[in-house]
């Protein structure tokens, strides 16, 4: 199983990434986990802009989910010809989201997307045995578990601390975990976890590699962020950047 960082900005679009996008390839089937803004651009980079095989959006706030959007326009007027629909895991409303953004009527967008909701539960993606659970933040979330021959790669999406989180990343070979805000200073509540926070669930989950993403530069200092969590992690803390591969 192969990671791919596509993007990882939190909340919007970095000096330097794409929001949340994540490839995630075995046996050669490709999953797109979240499809944030300015994403399809680092999709066409390290991948082929008509490689996925699949999509699963964590979240239908806009940095993890907008150019599905985007993409429409790549499957539907390919000069060749229509792509075939593409299945997408996404919370309930995903459908009527994305066409509303697409489109200024609403176009119906099931000739590109077939849909399928998710909720809390494991089930198959292509080689992938998928674990999908509701996590703290102010909308229908979902952090994953992703299971294929004996690896595991777990992933936060947004949250702030909660036990379905830890249930999720446990015993995770990688544990790609948001930090979106600093410790030390009041933050907004069940929103988002600080760098400490994602260096505790690592320990209690007790996951082999803690991968800190969605930092927010504008809102914070990386090595404030990577101090809290090798604090709180005694394991290997990296922070992800676009083009980063990790393969389990």
């Amino acid at each position: 199983m192969r990671l791919t960082v596509l993007g990882c900005a939190g909340s919007f679009p970095g000096p330097e990434s794409a929001c949340s996008a994540y490839l995630v390839e075995a046996e050669g089937f490709r999953l797109l986990i979240d499809f944030g803004s300015g994403s399809l651009s680092a999709l066409q980079r390290y991948a082929g802009i008509d490689a996925i095989d699949a999509i699963l959006i964590t979240h239908l706030h806009c940095d993890h989910m907008l150019d599905a959007c985007t993409y429409v326009v790549v499957r539907r007027y390919d000069p060749a010809g229509p792509l075939p629909p593409l299945p997408v895991y996404a919370p309930m409303g995903a459908a009527e989201r994305i066409s509303a953004a697409y489109s200024s009527d609403a176009e119906p967008v099931d000739d590109v997307y077939t849909f399928y909701g998710l909720q809390p539960g494991t089930f198959p993606i292509g080689p992938f045995t998928v674990t999908a659970d509701r996590v703290n933040h102010p909308i229908e979330t979902y952090g994953v578990r992703v299971e294929h021959n004996g690896s595991v790669l777990a992933y936060s999406s947004d949250t702030a601390p909660c036990d379905p989180l830890l249930r999720l990343a446990q015993g995770a070979d990688l544990f790609l975990c948001e930090a979106s805000y600093l410790d030390g200073r009041p933050n907004p509540p069940d929103l988002h976890l600080t760098g400490g926070e994602a260096g505790e669930a690592a320990t209690k989950a007790d996951v082999g590699r803690l991968l800190l993403t969605h930092l927010v530069p504008a809102w914070g200092s990386e090595a404030s962020t990577v101090e809290a969590a090798c604090a709180a992690y005694a394991g290997p803390v990296e922070v992800v950047r676009p083009g980063a591969r990790y393969d389990l």
